[in-house]
């Protein structure tokens, strides 16, 4: 009695082959939940209905996890200019916000930061000086730039 390979040859336990898994499994630890917009579809926690995803003690490998975390992107930025000054509300457009929790012009984060939607944000911006800035959605999926995206004036 062995293991052998299509060809007859026998694979000892040195040989055997099979590489070193990558994506490793993981022990789901409390029901997790999915909530997915019906009626107008506008993407906002009301009027959603939640369906179980996962039951604790699931196991499920890692990139089925990272699919369920979705990077964000950054669509449109109004206004796209403000006073140096700072205290601008602006408004953020794209997709996948339901994970940000910054949003930074430049080194610097805005303020007031509200997550209206998975497709909406509006944040303050900080006191910055005059010309582009980056502007950073901070995401638990990923961070997400938008290059020169917000210009301060003089």
């Amino acid at each position: 009695m062995g293991l052998y390979r299509a060809t007859g040859q026998r694979i000892t336990k040195a040989a055997f082959p099979a590489v070193a898994v990558t994506d490793p499994p993981k022990r789901i630890t409390e029901n997790v939940y999915l909530t997915e917009p019906y009626g107008r579809g506008d993407g906002r926690p009301e009027g959603s209905r939640r369906h179980l995803l996962y039951e604790a003690g699931d196991i499920v490998p890692q990139s089925v996890i990272d699919r369920l975390f979705t990077t964000a992107t950054i669509a449109t930025i109004s206004p796209a200019t403000g006073a140096a000054a700072g205290g601008a509300t602006v408004t953020i457009t794209g997709t996948g916000f339901d994970g940000a929790s910054a949003v930074n012009f430049g080194a610097t984060a805005g303020t007031e930061l509200k997550v209206i939607s998975a497709t909406e944000l509006r944040v303050k911006t900080p006191a910055g000086t005059a010309g582009a800035v980056n502007v950073v959605v901070v995401d638990d999926a990923g961070n997400v730039t938008k290059t020169n995206g917000f210009t301060y004036t003089a």
